[in-house]
């Protein structure tokens, strides 16, 4: 049963963990679609806390690069500082913590840098990872598109936000699903992904993990 949902790629609460990576104030004005981003990324963290799933939030250099923006809504969240392009060293405890990890959700910046990184370091750990593409952006678009080419040559499995939602909740019977139905029931803000999905893709349309 175990390697079925692994290779099917299905999300469960009981096994999954929300990656927050790198939303701060310094890349306010470089990352395209910066405030869409952190607004994706905020859903995914209230529907995380609905469901029990762990969150972990993450800054790259805060000494130069500022603290993580409010609007992320993750007050509560104790951020790991980090140099490293990949959120896995500085999240190594927590992950140890964890026996029953099978599914990383990950949301942030930039996609080339510490996305990629993270991704690439969690699968060498065995575990699944899920990237939210409506909830990750680069200061080039370019940069984003090859990365998550990238990323599902490698295994990732690139999903939007409200496709991963309602594979946690499941059910509309779920004690839950009305306060999570109040946070997806308007469409996520536009971040640009049409544009790069659209006929010029086939780095993405095509490619196979």
């Amino acid at each position: 049963m175990a390697a079925a949902r692994t290779s099917l790629g299905r999300v469960h609460p009981e096994s999954s963990i929300l990656f927050l990576c790198d939303m701060q104030e310094k890349f306010r004005t470089t990352i395209s679609f910066f405030p869409q981003i952190v607004s994706v990324a905020a859903r995914m963290l209230k529907v995380a806390r609905l469901l029990n799933v762990p969150a972990v939030l993450t800054e790259q250099y805060p000494q130069g690069l500022g603290p993580t923006v409010p609007e992320l809504g993750a007050a509560g969240l104790k951020p790991l500082s980090k140099t490293c392009f990949s959120m896995v060293p500085a999240l190594q405890q927590e992950l140890d913590r964890l026996p029953q990890l099978q599914s990383v959700l990950l949301c942030g910046i930039e996609t080339q840098a510490c996305i990629l990184n993270t991704a690439l370091d969690l699968l060498d750990r065995g575990l699944q990872v899920h990237v939210v593409v409506d909830a990750c952006s680069s200061r080039s678009q370019v940069d984003r598109l090859v990365a998550l080419a990238r990323m599902r040559q490698s295994g990732v499995f690139l999903s939007t936000s409200e496709g991963l939602i309602l594979q946690l909740v499941r059910d509309a019977a779920h004690p839950q699903f009305k306060e999570i139905q109040k946070i997806i029931k308007d469409p996520v803000p536009d971040s640009g992904l049409l544009g790069l999905f659209q006929g010029q893709n086939p780095l993405l349309l095509n490619s196979t993990p």
